[in-house]
Formats: structure tokens, sequence, C-alpha cells
């Protein structure tokens, strides 16, 4: 049985299907290709999040019909952070290099300290831009709704930025950060369209 087992295994293994998923991802994380990746990675996850927060309004009774403007404002406002991520991964681990867990304390303090406030401006911004509001608008509704975020990135983000930080290589930190913030882009979501 054993042997029947490994060589399905090798089998399947072998299948075009496979050849080309591996050869998609050898090409999408290579380091030509990484940051559209990482856009696009976040921009599809963040659409996600809202698509799941508007469905859970709309069983709620609380939203009529999907709004696919809002939809498409998250999805460019996951784009947005999705570029400075990029960008913030590659500074952090060239001034801070190596895996030891003080480097690993000191990324994890730097990017809740300084990365996640300009992750959640740049959200609000980018919203803001988006629906036509002023200055004053973004300003006022950052400082009713971006401490709950804020509060929110502390109590999932130190952890699952060690797991990041510790073990993961730089090119799929900001894939993994998309599968843990998925939960988090509904939250976002519903910080910034409910309450």
């Amino acid at each position: 049985m054993l042997v029947f087992l490994r060589t399905a295994l090798r089998t399947i293994a072998k299948t075009d299907a496979v050849r080309v998923i591996k050869k998609f991802h050898h090409k999408a994380f290579s380091d030509k290709y990484l940051l559209v990746t990482n856009v696009g990675i976040s921009l599809s996850l963040s659409s996600a999040g809202d698509i799941l927060e508007q469905q859970y309004e709309i069983y709620c009774n609380e939203l009529d019909k999907w709004d696919r403007k809002r939809t498409s404002h998250m999805a460019v406002s996951g784009m947005t952070v999705g570029v400075i991520c990029h960008y913030w991964y590659q500074i952090l681990d060239s001034r801070l290099p190596g895996r030891s867990i003080q480097m690993v304390m000191k990324k994890i303090v730097l990017d809740q300290l300084i990365c996640s406030p300009i992750y959640i401006s740049a959200f609000f911004v980018t919203l803001g831009l988006l629906e036509r509001k002023s200055k004053e608008e973004v300003w006022d509704e950052m400082k009713q709704k971006a401490w709950k975020l804020y509060a929110a990135e502390w109590m999932i983000w130190p952890v699952a930025q060690f797991v990041n930080f510790y073990w993961l290589p730089l090119k799929y930190r900001i894939f993994y950060d998309n599968i843990i913030s998925l939960g988090y882009d509904v939250y976002t979501s519903q910080v910034k369209h409910t309450g």
C-alpha cells in the first residue's frame, strides 16, 4: 500500500498542472515580480474582506445590497497598503538583518510603532480621496476610528509578526500577512463603514 501511495504521489507531482503551478509560483515570488504579486494579493484579500463584511451586513439587515463601489475602494486601499508593506519589509530586513529573537522583537516593535500608524493613515487617506472627502473630513474620521484599528493591531499583529519575522523568508511575508489579515480586513471594513 505504501509503495502504491508513493507512486501515486510521484505521478501527481509530474502532472502538467503541478508543473504550471510551480512555474507560476516561482515567477510570482521572484524578485522581478514580487511587488506585483504582493500588491495583487493585498488588493484581492482587501476586496474579499469587504465582501465578507458586506454579506454579514446584508444578513443582519444593516445593508440592502452589495455595494460594488465600496469594495472597489477597499481594493484600492489594499493596493496602497500592499505597496507600503512591500517596501517596509525590505527596509526592515536591510536595516535589521537576521532572525534572532532580539532582532525579531525589534522588528515587531518598529512595525507596531512606525508602520501600523502609517498603514492605518494610508487606509483612511486613500479612502478619503476616493470618496472625495475634504482634508478635514478625513482627519475627523481618522480621529474617530483609527484608534479602534490601532488597538486591534496590537491584539493581532505582534504574535502574527513573530511568526512572520522569525520563520518566513521576505518574499512570503505579505502573502502570510494577507492570510492573517483577511479577518482583520473584515473588521477594518466594519470600522470604516459602520462604526
